[in-house]
């Protein structure tokens, strides 16, 4: 008796083995589930596609170490870059060459400019691809889109957060108010929609004269007739708003030639443009010093073992926020699918839609949560401020890692 019982227990015993095995195996080859990330790789704009590639590579990686998706036996995420180049065009082809061939993405991130932002989402929208985008236009999640997934502020929002502060600011350090303004910008989507809400809301809200309107089309050849202007106007503000870094550099060498550099003119922009590396290549850390921007999102206090880690792995001296939002999609999504329970791109735009994700870590203000256009609840800013060559976060005060100063005219 006592045999058989322990023929039994050990026949249990190997049974039980072999299908713990077989369970561990099913866990391990669980199906990768593929996320797509379309953004520049080419031409003009990149620079910071790559940048965004970081982020999202990284993000993916540690999703992946920390388990993956749960939900799904542990299933790990697999990024599927694609280039969606340098114009509307190319990135309204690269969409739809992404919905054709990668029928197994559930969801995607992209597309760094709102002009190529809103050429893309047209085709994802119409593939029920989920789309989560930093691109800020307004007209993004205005056109009763189901698909799409805003994380940024839109640009007339960031311009309602960010202007009335950099305004208190200047009246502090000088003790008065600023009353004219300038504008030189490019005809992007993200610009054009800054200036519409400036111009129609907030310089009148502000007391702020226009006195200079300047729009080029990217890329920026000569910078000498704008700088020229703001040399004849002498703004109390100049808005200086380019999304290529090369027409960044261009304007901002024209003006430390003209003598308008170093605060003499306060230099405000909207665009991370501005505070990317690559302007050093070019322009000396005192031509930038004071500038300022506003921006959807930056690396900030909290955020020091993902700015170490940019810089081990891909040399980056900071960290963007187009790696810094990317980074944050790539968890977001991960929080969708195991919501979702299954990888499926309607249940994950489902997820989205109706999820409360708690407190937004990889994205300032509010929580992680969409309203019915698709815009993200509660979004704020961050006021970027060159400071002894490096742009470091210095609005809101709990995410600032050194304070601000009104440059000197």
């Amino acid at each position: 008796m006592t045999g058989t019982i322990s023929s039994l227990t050990r026949r249990g015993f190997v049974g039980g083995s072999a299908a713990l095995g077989l369970s561990t195996v099913a866990r391990a080859q669980a199906p990768a589930v593929k996320v797509g990330l379309i953004v520049p790789l080419s031409g003009l704009y990149a620079r910071p596609g790559a940048v965004m590639r970081m982020g999202a590579e990284l993000g993916v990686a540690d999703v992946n170490a920390a388990g993956g998706i749960k939900a799904l036996g542990g299933a790990k995420l697999e990024l599927v870059a694609l280039d969606c180049g340098d114009t509307v065009e190319k990135a309204k082809n690269a969409a739809q060459r992404m919905v054709a061939q990668e029928t197994d993405l559930v969801a995607a991130t992209g597309a760094y400019l709102s002009s190529f932002t809103l050429a893309v989402s047209e085709v994802t929208e119409r593939a029920a691809l989920p789309l989560l985008t930093l691109s800020y236009s307004d007209l993004l999640t205005d056109r009763g889109f189901r698909y799409i997934f805003q994380t940024a502020a839109t640009a007339a929002a960031q311009s309602a957060l960010g202007l009335p502060e950099l305004m208190k600011l200047a009246e502090a350090a000088s003790g008065k108010r600023p009353r004219t303004v300038a504008i030189a910008m490019d005809n992007t989507g993200t610009s054009v929609a800054t200036a519409k809400a400036l111009k129609e809301k907030l310089f009148p809200q502000l007391d702020l004269k226009l006195v200079m309107d300047e729009v080029w089309t990217p890329p920026l050849s000569d910078a000498t007739p704008l700088i020229q202007k703001v040399r004849s106007t002498r703004p109390d503000l100049f808005l200086f708003m380019p999304n290529a870094v090369a027409d960044a550099k261009l304007g901002l060498e024209k003006m430390n030639e003209f003598g308008l550099g170093q605060g003499r003119v306060p230099t405000i922009s909207f665009s991370i443009t501005i505070a990317e590396p690559d302007m050093l290549q070019s322009v000396s850390p005192d031509v930038v010093q004071g500038i300022m921007t506003i921006v959807a999102n930056w690396g900030v206090k909290g955020q020091e073992r993902l700015i170490a880690d940019v810089k081990a792995k891909y040399g980056e001296p900071w960290a963007t926020q187009n790696i810094v939002s990317t980074y944050g999609d790539m968890w977001l999504i991960k929080d969708a699918l195991e919501k979702a329970g299954r990888a499926d791109r309607a249940a994950v735009a489902d997820a989205l839609r109706t999820g409360d994700f708690g407190p937004s870590r990889y994205y300032p203000g509010g929580r992680l949560q969409f309203d019915e256009k698709g815009r993200r609840i509660g979004a704020g800013v961050v006021i970027v401020q060159w400071q002894k060559g490096v742009p470091v976060a210095v609005f809101p005060d709990d995410l600032a890692l050194a304070p601000p100063f009104w440059p000197k005219r």
